[in-house]
């Protein structure tokens, strides 16, 4: 008997130990790939130029977008990674400023003829619900989490500007499936191909030959971290091949 109760308490002591990450998420840690090591911004470069500019600091486990740092006349700070994903689960942490938007890409690709992170790679919306007025937008394809102007979150589940929030980003192209988890709920699926991908493409903003025909179209990219002008940091980013 003595043995069972101390069985018991060995297996209550250590489920209070479990991390709320680990909850989300129940994959082996191993099976990650860091992609911020904390305190450096190796791995990453300012999208269509080289390195990074001190507009973007690690700093405390933070990568962070300060626009009170921007250099006079340079207004393109979007950030990359240097390797290239195909299909992945990313999972990242946002702390958007009061009134802020920014946004998490994938699918990204450089060169002349890519202008922006954007013309290429779909975006995840990183945003202040409570104050943005693409919040408020209807329908509300611009809420935090939401598939930009493609698919609307299908609750608001998003923490207040100055809080962590968590996503994870499921993108499967052998499956034809993409799914966004925001704080343990899974608020967004999508294809990423096909006709249901067309038609969304088609009553959006990137129904545009002119500046997005591309957009979508790769299934390898970089992740990229969007310069919207307004504070936002972001940290314990990683990835897992599928």
């Amino acid at each position: 008997m003595k043995k069972l109760i101390f069985a018991l308490l060995a297996v209550i002591l250590l489920s209070s130990f479990v991390s709320p990450n680990s909850e989300r998420n129940p994959i082996n840690e191993k099976e990650w790939e860091s992609l911020f090591d904390g305190s450096t911004l190796n791995g990453w470069h300012r999208f269509n130029r080289k390195g990074v500019a001190p507009i973007w600091t690690a700093k405390d486990g933070m990568l962070t977008f300060d626009p009170n740092l921007r250099p006079e006349g340079d207004y393109v700070h979007d950030l990359v990674t240097d390797k290239v994903f195909k299909s992945f689960q990313l999972s990242i942490e946002w702390n958007i400023s009061e009134g802020g938007n920014s946004g998490i890409f994938w699918g990204v690709q450089e060169g002349e003829s890519h202008n922006k992170p954007y013309s290429t790679g779909p975006e995840i919306q990183v945003l202040d619900n409570e104050r943005h007025p693409d919040a408020k937008a209807n329908p509300k394809f611009h809420q935090a989490g939401a598939l930009y102007d493609l698919v609307q979150p299908s609750k608001d589940v998003c923490k207040p500007a100055g809080e962590w929030n968590h996503v994870l980003l499921t993108i499967d192209y052998d499956k034809n499936e993409g799914s966004v988890e925001l704080n343990g709920t899974k608020i967004v699926e999508f294809p990423l191909r096909g006709e249901e991908w067309d038609a969304l493409v088609a009553n959006s903003k990137f129904n545009d030959d002119c500046n997005f025909k591309r957009f979508g179209k790769f299934r390898t990219g970089k992740i990229g971290l969007q310069d919207h002008g307004d504070k936002v940091s972001f940290r314990n980013i990683k990835i897992r091949e599928l």
